[in-house]
């Protein structure tokens, strides 16, 4: 075939990449198919795509000839080498102003990478993350590209055509950023992710094991929950999940095994984090439970060695123990939200990208996994103040925090007074605490490091930059140590 049809071509025909393929194809756009085994484009062909404008190519040289030039290849492979590998192949067939896609789940340094090296050889890259799962895929994800900036206009009406909209009807999908800031957005996007729900879990634990509540019960609450504030996919799912029955009519979720997999998203956000020196605890703490709950054989084995609290049962005011509850929840979320744009406002300056972050929020309102209704909250708080430092600084949010804050601090140390894990709704605490604080004991840890290191201090009564070094011990030298920050 060498007549020029398709809109746009899409390599990788696994659950997503399908997906992707009806929504543009429902959105009025042709689109072609290729995958490395050729017989899922047949399957895919002959089955879903039936009758549709799609066409599926048999080879690399019938895939590209198919498609309207500039040519666009929306890649839906692997993260990694696979990525690369495709780059490669495609590299020979295509021409000047050509764009290649990468919708993966990449690492925002490899799309740096990978933008540079594609344009070099006169090409455009975009790498953009998709959230949504599969759903979001058929139905309307949303989208974060960044990339090479001119491709933009050139598949702006594709994206934006089969993205999620919100009730305005504004696409959640705009440009992030050059080279990896699109995979960067939806790393934060994925780690604040992990946050919300580690925190959704540790309410369901703490309600089922110190209230002692049925699933019925947990139900009904989180589908209350889901029609205020914490309005969001993430509750909403959290509410169908407790409700669910098998064929024998037991609760699912009961006979669901207590080991969480990862991908690797939430450990990247946290290394990212250290390497920028900001304090992404909450979700740090998410990774971590991760983790730990891997470690299933072990944690039995403990639990019959390692003494805590009895577990007394709750025998106070339910229903208000609850509302403390969902306050605790509200806010914790809100510091994770928190947490996540200082990262990407730190990110922004270290790789000189210019984010535009509540349109960032808008991109987060609808179709990903973290869509929330208090999104358009953050929205707001940037349009206000687009160089506020913190949005709990926001007025909106510093007065739901310190309207939550007694709830808060109640659900934190009943949790820990009865031995009940809650170490995301804890640690977000602890950020808030000290985040507010305007004198913290670091003064003394860096007395410590001058002591053992002469790593030196500034002083409170003289001008910020100027470092002093004090001889502890009276037989050190005068010698002192660098200044530098790691």
């Amino acid at each position: 075939m060498n007549k020029e049809v398709s809109d746009i071509g899409l390599v990788g025909l696994a659950v997503m990449g399908e997906n992707l393929v009806l929504n543009m194809e429902s959105k009025g756009f042709h689109v072609s198919v290729f995958n490395r085994t050729v017989e899922k484009v047949d399957k895919f062909i002959n089955g879903r795509g039936k009758g549709k404008n799609i066409y599926g190519a048999r080879t690399m040289e019938e895939f590209i000839a198919s498609l309207k030039r500039p040519r666009k290849v929306f890649l839906m492979v692997k993260a990694g080498q696979a990525v690369d590998d495709f780059i490669e192949k495609l590299l020979p067939y295509l021409e000047p102003g050509d764009v290649i896609i990468d919708g993966g789940n990449t690492h925002f340094p490899d799309t740096a990478r990978r933008t540079a090296y594609v344009e070099s050889k006169g090409l455009l890259y975009i790498g953009t993350g998709v959230s949504g799962g599969e759903e979001g895929a058929l139905k309307g994800p949303s989208m974060m590209p960044g990339g090479s900036k001119t491709a933009w206009p050139l598949v702006k009406p594709i994206f934006q055509g089969i993205c999620a909209k919100v009730e305005d009807g504004s696409p959640c999908c705009d440009w992030v950023g050059e080279n990896g800031a699109g995979h960067f957005v939806k790393m934060v996007h994925n780690g604040i992710e992990y946050g919300d729900i580690q925190l959704i879990c540790e309410c369901y634990q703490i309600m089922k094991d110190y209230l002692g509540m049925s699933n019925e019960e947990m139900h009904e609450v989180f589908a209350e929950w889901n029609k205020g504030d914490l309005n969001s996919y993430l509750i909403e799912i959290t509410r169908d999940i407790l409700a669910k029955k098998d064929e024998e009519g037991k609760y699912v979720l009961d006979y669901i095994l207590d080991t969480a997999g990862q991908k690797g998203t939430g450990k990247w956000t946290a290394i990212s984090a250290l390497d920028q020196g900001v304090p992404l605890t909450l979700i740090g703490e998410a990774v971590f439970a991760r983790c730990l709950s891997a470690q299933k054989e072990e944690r039995v084995a403990a639990s019959t060695i390692l003494n805590g609290p009895k577990g007394n049962k709750f025998t106070g005011d339910k229903k208000a123990f609850l509302e403390d509850l969902r306050k605790a929840l509200f806010a914790a979320k809100v510091v994770s939200y928190a947490q996540g744009y200082a990262l990407m406002r730190a990110a922004a300056k270290e790789y000189g990208w210019n984010l535009n972050y509540g349109g960032i929020a808008l991109m987060w309102r609808g179709g990903c996994i973290i869509r929330s209704v208090f999104l358009g909250k953050i929205k707001e708080a940037f349009d206000k103040n687009p160089a506020i430092a913190n949005i709990l600084l926001d007025p909106y949010f510093s007065e739901k925090l310190a309207d939550a804050q007694n709830g808060w601090r109640n659900v934190v140390a009943q949790a820990v007074v009865n031995g009940i894990p809650a170490p995301t709704l804890t640690s977000a605490l602890e950020y808030y605490d000290g985040y507010r604080c305007d004198r913290l004991p670091a003064n003394m840890l860096q007395a410590q490091r001058d002591y053992f290191g002469a790593h030196t201090y500034e002083r409170t009564d003289k001008s910020r930059g100027e470092f002093f070094h004090t001889n502890w011990t009276g037989h050190g030298g005068d010698t002192v140590a660098g200044t530098y920050i790691a």
